[in-house]
């Protein structure tokens, strides 16, 4: 399982670059290539790094709007750039992602390792208490895993 912590985190990575350059969209599989080369190179299947990846910023506009549906008094442009785009992140493993072999729990979780790892002091419990949020609505499913 450390190969798929290790993606997410070329994941966010990617994903905060596209981010930081506008969110251009033909610029992100390039990130992706890159940044696996830089931070894993020689790995074997980056697929689960495309998927999430690309599943993110096909699904911004919407993951967005949950977002900003869950923390109102946090407009999205005024969470930090790493925030933003590991709660991206975590939304879509969360709601969108194609993933049976990750319960919820797993996909919140390790959206709030990368929050502590790369995020600020307080990123930790703002990420888990917006996923936490978005989970509850959505009836938590698969609870008991």
């Amino acid at each position: 399982m450390a190969n798929r912590h290790l993606s997410r985190s070329i994941a966010m990575q990617s994903l905060f670059e596209w981010d930081f350059h506008g969110c251009p969209k033909n610029a992100i599989k390039e990130m992706i290539k890159h940044n696996i080369d830089e931070f894993a190179p020689g790995m074997d299947d980056a697929s689960f790094i495309y998927d999430l990846t690309q599943g993110v910023a096909e699904r911004a506009g919407e993951i967005d709007k949950l977002i900003q549906e869950m923390a109102p008094e946090w407009p999205l442009e005024s969470i930090t750039t790493v925030d933003r785009n590991i709660l991206r992140l975590g939304v879509y493993e969360l709601k969108y992602s194609n993933a049976p072999d990750v319960p919820p729990k797993v996909a919140i979780n390790e959206a709030i390792e990368l929050a502590k790892t790369f995020g600020g002091a307080s990123s930790g419990k703002f990420v888990n208490g917006i996923l936490g949020a978005i989970y509850k609505q959505m009836g938590e499913p698969r609870k008991e895993e």
